[in-house]
């Protein structure tokens, strides 16, 4: 914690000195003033936003009124623009206005807008969406359902998207999917444990991009999900704070600070939560001879801790360097400290289900992850608008380290069974550059071509040991001890050219991936080196039936690279009868991804749907088998990872928005798939008897949810949504349905400057993984429970800004674009 307290200390006093500094610039500097009133009633209008553009647009300064309607902005003297703006008011402008002197604009009048009014209604009660060419942008609004929660809740609650009871992310029910933060690999071994890490608070945007195009970083078969950190954009000192409290424990607090002026944009964001999740699994197993009968039977009862408090430091700075050129870098450090309580009871029957005894199982795990990363990014725009050349760099270390001590006794006579210990030392440095160039081709044309080097040397240290008796010092488990270095380093470039004719668009890309990867373990000396290069074609075809109508036909090839827990066999050890086991073998699964999609708008609703089918090959497959030993009469299973199919999926998707009164909003989303896989595995048991395990199968499925948005009397926002996924057939069992809804109020007060929120995730306690498994030599029925219902109030204070200010401040030219993910 000294270096938080460390990065505290320099971000408030970076600030301080932000604040209290003023501009250094050469030449004479002069004052604009004046005063913003409402016409129809004289009364002052406090947190109005005075904006001084220059003849191109070009912001130069701003700033808001007091509380009683008055401004002053310090400029250099010249010719500008000055826009007054307040939410439901007609904007009042003043064009060309020389300013050579102290000049006092007198009061200003802004009337009453009927029409803006109604349209605030609309763009305020919701997350909005803007359509591109090849993806979806999420403008992550004033959602009541996650105020307190982190990333993996937003992503839960967006179109397309789901989260699986134990983290996995899937786009359109697919998990093979690449997630980036401000458009680069997080630096996490783990992406879904650091999406717990961020605060909800901190997102800007979210990106959804179901079909990549060359631009675009191959990885990942089902698609991109890109998260948008916030970096302020507002003229002068603003910000946000949120404080959060809970049950189960969920406590939280965060700070979004702006402070943007002429020649800089500082921003910085402050995050600090301590989270409980309780969590439960149920199995019940019957162990079966090989002539299918009852061997013995097994009921396994767990309950799960999860403890972990956390801090998220975030701060950069934006630096113009003329009106044309920025150059930002920013500081990220994340840690994360917590333990993980496992404690499993396993009632023991015979053949004939007569009890025999019951076994506990306690695993106490600390962990201590550490995440640190410098980014920094190089906008140059050219004279021609669209003309742009761009350099990123993002270096980064993770350090996360668990230790584990696992206990196993026999309740009844309080007998030692098991004394294990694990510890699990990973660090990771990934270091990433970039270059973009961008030029346009007369008028709708546009040509793009770009380097990108993304390189990854990850060790993991595992060790597991064990004493067979109480007094017997701990030994390794040879089995799972080891140490593997995972090296990567995958370089590309790519070029794309899109035009537009008439109504017809059309975007045309190419990438090449070269991939050197090397997987070494240390101890046992085995090396392996896999070398391969690639090129992914992708096309985007778009006819425009009119302005709020198209239709669009895309299709690319994409790459999955397993990651760390598919190579490292000495990854996990929760449980000595149930193993995960990497595979050092397993080579990535490759996508030709093929879309139709269309899109209507009409005054109250927007539709947009889409057909899409995924052929992959060498799909990753996991294999359960027995390994053919027993601990404490029970049959160790192994879970494996192999290439062993190939894998069609064709869905149908459609997304609703239905502004059905001011007060009530709509949105709906549904997701139909049908996937089939054609592969098998075959082994030899320990009784040296063929066995195959066929994975040909056809599994159909669907998920759907629903979000109703209504404002109460006084104000009051109403959040409710109902999830539900389908049924689904696995290669060795079946996934029941799961239903879910989750309930969120929120109320303005101080003048709109602050929230109070109440929410609760899943209401009915009801979001539960619950599957049969038929093996060779056993069957399982389980529940899983990763997170119990929850229930969260917030309290959220701007100053300097609305609530409604990110919705509509006029665009500026933004130097970040908008948000683009970097190829």
């Amino acid at each position: 914690m000294k270096l938080i307290e460390k990065s505290l200390l320099l971000v408030f006093l970076f600030c301080f000195s932000l604040l209290s500094a003023q501009p250094r610039q050469e030449g004479k500097r002069v004052t604009i003033s004046g005063k913003v009133v409402e016409k129809s009633t004289s009364a002052p209008l406090d947190y109005a936003t005075v904006t001084v553009l220059t003849g191109t647009n070009q912001v130069v300064s701003g700033a808001v009124t007091d509380a009683k309607g008055e401004f002053k902005i310090d400029i250099r003297p010249g010719k500008f623009t000055i826009k007054v703006e307040f939410m439901s008011f007609k904007t009042y402008e003043i064009k060309d206005k020389n300013i050579s002197a102290d000049t006092f604009l007198g009061t200003i009048a802004l009337e009453d807008d009927a029409k803006m009014i109604d349209e605030v209604v609309i763009r305020a009660e919701r997350t909005s969406v803007d359509i591109k060419l090849d993806k979806k942008v999420y403008t992550v609004g004033k959602d009541v359902l996650v105020r307190g929660g982190t990333v993996s809740d937003v992503l839960d609650n967006l179109p397309s998207i789901s989260v699986s009871t134990e983290g996995a992310v899937a786009l359109r029910g697919n998990e093979n999917v690449r997630i980036l933060i401000d458009g680069k690999p997080s630096n996490a071994a783990s992406v879904n444990d650091a999406l717990r890490l961020i605060s909800a608070d901190a997102i800007d945007k979210v990106e959804v991009v179901t079909n990549p195009s060359a631009r675009y970083d191959a990885e990942g078969g089902g698609g991109i999900i890109n998260i948008l950190l916030k970096k302020g954009k507002n003229q002068g000192v603003n910000g946000t704070f949120i404080v959060s409290a809970g049950t189960p424990e969920n406590t939280s607090g965060s700070a979004n600070i702006n402070v943007k002026q002429e020649a800089f944009n500082f921003f910085t964001t402050l995050g600090y939560n301590k989270r409980l999740n309780p969590g439960s699994t149920l199995i019940n197993q019957e162990n079966l001879n090989p002539d299918g009968s009852l061997r013995n039977y097994t009921e396994e009862r767990r309950t799960s801790d999860r403890y972990g408090k956390g801090a998220n430091i975030n701060f950069g700075i934006e630096l113009m360097l003329d009106k044309n050129t920025s150059w930002t870098n920013a500081f990220n450090y994340r840690n994360n400290k917590g333990n993980n309580d496992d404690n499993v009871f396993y009632y023991n029957y015979d053949n004939n289900l007569d009890f025999i005894n019951t076994r506990q199982r306690f695993n106490r795990g600390l962990g201590d992850n550490e995440n640190i990363e410098f980014t920094t990014n190089f906008v140059k725009k050219f004279k021609k608008d669209g003309h742009k050349l761009t350099i990123d760099g993002a270096f980064g270390t993770e350090n996360e380290d668990e230790n584990t001590d696992i206990q196993g006794r026999i309740v009844e006579t309080n007998a030692y069974v098991s004394s294990e210990k694990t510890r699990r030392n990973n660090r990771q440095n990934r270091n990433l550059i970039q270059a973009d160039y961008v030029i346009p081709l007369g008028k709708n044309s546009q040509f793009e071509a770009g380097f990108r080097g993304n390189y990854v040397d990850f060790t993991s240290d595992y060790q597991v040991q064990e004493r067979r008796s109480f007094t017997d010092p701990y030994t390794d488990i040879d089995y799972f001890t080891n140490t593997l270095n995972y090296k990567e380093n995958v370089t590309a470039g790519y070029t794309q050219f899109g035009s537009k004719i008439s109504k017809f668009s059309f975007l045309l890309g190419l990438r090449y991936e070269y991939s050197h990867i090397e997987v070494n373990f240390l101890k046992t000396d085995d090396f392996t080196t896999k070398k391969y290069d690639n090129f992914f074609p992708s096309a985007f075809l778009t006819y425009e039936f009119s302005e709020d109508s198209n239709i669009s036909v895309n299709y690319s090839r994409r790459i999955t690279r397993p990651r760390d827990r598919f190579i490292n066999p000495f990854a996990s050890y929760t449980s000595n009868v149930n193993l995960f086991e990497g595979n050092p073998e397993i080579n990535p699964a490759f996508t030709n991804a093929f879309d139709i999609g269309f899109l209507k708008k009409w005054d109250k609703l927007t539709f947009n749907t889409s057909l899409y089918l995924n052929h992959t090959t060498d799909s990753f497959q996991i294999v359960r088998r027995k390994r053919g030993d027993e601990i404490d009469g029970l049959p160790v299973v192994v879970n494996k990872p192999f290439n062993l199919s190939t894998e069609d999926k064709i869905g149908f998707e459609f997304n609703l928005n239905y502004n059905f009164k001011k007060w009530w909003k709509l949105n709906g989303n549904f997701n139909f798939f049908h996937s089939t896989t054609d592969g098998e595995f075959n082994y030899v048991d320990v009784n040296n008897n063929p066995v195959t395990i066929n994975f040909d199968r056809k599994a159909t499925s669907w998920f759907s949810r629903l979000t109703s948005r209504i404002t109460l009397p006084y104000k009051i926002e109403w959040q409710t949504n109902g999830m539900y996924f389908a049924p689904q057939k696995t290669a060795q069992g079946t996934s029941k349905g799961i239903a879910s809804a989750n309930l969120g109020f929120s109320k303005d007060i101080l003048k709109d400057m602050g929230t109070l929120s109440f929410n609760v995730n899943d209401v009915f306690n009801s979001r539960k993984r619950i599957q049969d498994i038929q093996l060779p030599g056993l069957n399982s029925y389980s529940e899983m429970q990763f997170r119990k219902r929850s229930f969260t109030f917030s309290f959220t204070y701007r100053f300097n800004k609305k609530k409604t200010d990110k919705d509509f401040r006029p665009r500026q030219n933004d130097n970040n674009g908008d948000g683009d993910i970097m190829g």
